[in-house]
Order: C-alpha cells, then structure tokens, then sequence
C-alpha cells in the first residue's frame, strides 16, 4: 500500500470525531508500512528481517482492517478506490507471509 495513498484517502474523510479516528488509525498504520519495510530491507540478518517483516504484515493488516472500517461506516465521499486500496493491501499481506515462510524456513534449515 503506497503510503501517499493513505494521505488521500484521509483528505476524504469528515471532519468530526469519527473521521479523525480513521484518520488517526489508518495514517499510523498505512504510513508505519512504508517506513517499516524500509528497515526490513535495511536488516543484517534473517532473524532482524522475520522480526521486522512481522511488524511489517501486522501494520499492513491493520490498515486492512482501517480500510474496510471506513467502507462500512459509508463516511467516504470521495473517489477514492477503496476497494483497489483493499485489494493492493491484501496483495502486500500475501506477499509478506510468502516472504516470512521462505526466511523462516532458510532459518530452521541451517
């Protein structure tokens, strides 16, 4: 999930007490995304990158959650595609659990 997208998003929400509660949750977590993977890709071991690509997965998942909040609560107005947000999000999980097996595997294997 692009972190810039997120930024969006939010800019679309309403300006009351729900809207900066799904602005506050899902800038944290959808931003926490980009920044987190960049220490993933920064890790000096398998054991830092299994740790901090958890991190990883966990964020992007609660963004997920984040994501369908806000299609369920109706409170978007904008043209934003949440539902291609969703399908990006769910895609990156996909790709972090398939990238967490192979290292954990590379792990008990050596």
């Amino acid at each position: 999930m692009h972190a810039l997208e997120i930024i969006k998003l939010v800019n679309d929400l309403p300006n009351n007490r729900v809207g900066w509660t799904f602005t506050n949750q899902i800038v944290r977590s959808g931003t926490s995304i980009a920044a987190n993977y960049r220490a993933v890709c920064r890790a000096g071991s398998d054991k830092t990158f299994v740790h901090k690509l958890n991190i990883v997965f966990e964020e992007a998942d609660d963004t997920l959650f984040w994501l369908e909040m806000i299609e369920e609560a109706g409170v978007i107005d904008g043209d934003i595609d949440l539902e291609g947000l969703k399908k990006e999000c769910n895609e990156l999980i996909s790709i972090f659990v398939t990238s967490l097996k192979t290292v954990k595997k590379r792990i008990r294997n050596s």
